[in-house]
């Protein structure tokens, strides 16, 4: 499913269902109004991308230590076991493993076909492609989780003035009689969608920069295991 349609849909499902849990919450959280139905489905939107975020990096991570992984690796590489290092890399299935395979592989694709050079400017270039490939995957909707933060915070601002409006309404009784009964559901809306776009906020706030450290993380590890593949092959290539 393209990414754009995962959204779209996603948005017409949340609000549809937080529409449908607004109508059923208790009396004093319905007087927040509509915005609070919006609230909850940014809430839904959130949440279902901070789940796809976790098993995405979860199988970016691969199977066992990426640690031992590439102390293989090296090892099979050190030795002229390609076919080994390649076996590795189908095991462990992770992010690194991918970049790395790519690499490996077009390196041994060009054995024996062409120069030095042109072999390990090769392998650069294909690992630099997947990198380019994988790179997007591991950034997907981190920033859809920034705008939705940004975007709960307005929300819940917009639902404090209305409710602040309704408020202030209600002390300009004719008269000088004060609706106690409107001043408190205006109050009661602010304070409601106050606490529903710091809640979507926060959420979105805190899971924003925890993905964003888990990527830089990804992507240093594969920048540093690819660098290190890449100065194994040229120190391979000069000892011919």
């Amino acid at each position: 499913m393209k990414q754009s349609l995962f959204v779209t849909l996603l948005l017409v499902v949340s609000l549809g269902v937080g529409f449908g849990i607004w109508l059923q919450l208790p009396q004093y959280l319905q007087e927040g109004g509509p915005l609070v139905a919006i609230l909850i489905a940014l809430s839904i939107m959130l949440i279902t991308f901070i789940v796809e975020r976790w098993i995405t990096l979860r199988k970016a991570n691969g199977t066992g230590s990426v640690q031992a992984f590439f102390h293989y690796v090296v090892e099979s590489l050190q030795k002229g076991d390609l076919d080994g290092a390649l076996a590795a890399c189908d095991k462990q299935r992770g992010s690194c493993a991918n970049v790395l395979r790519s690499g490996i592989e077009r390196y041994q694709q060009m054995m024996g076909n062409s120069s030095s050079e042109k072999r390990l400017a090769e392998t650069q270039r294909a690992i630099e492609e997947a990198n380019a490939l994988e790179v997007p995957l591991l950034e997907r909707n981190l920033i859809a989780m920034s705008t939705i933060a940004s975007i709960a915070t307005m929300v819940g601002l917009l639902g404090t003035t209305i409710g602040m409006i309704r408020a202030f309404h209600a002390t300009a009784g004719t008269g000088g009689v004060i609706n106690a009964t409107a001043l408190a559901q205006g109050i009661s809306e602010a304070l409601v969608n106050t606490a529903g776009g710091l809640f979507d906020a926060i959420i979105g706030i805190v899971a924003y920069n925890f993905f964003v450290n888990k990527v830089d993380s990804f992507n240093y590890t594969i920048d540093e295991a690819s660098y290190e593949v890449l100065q194994l092959l040229k120190e391979k290539e000069a000892g011919k």
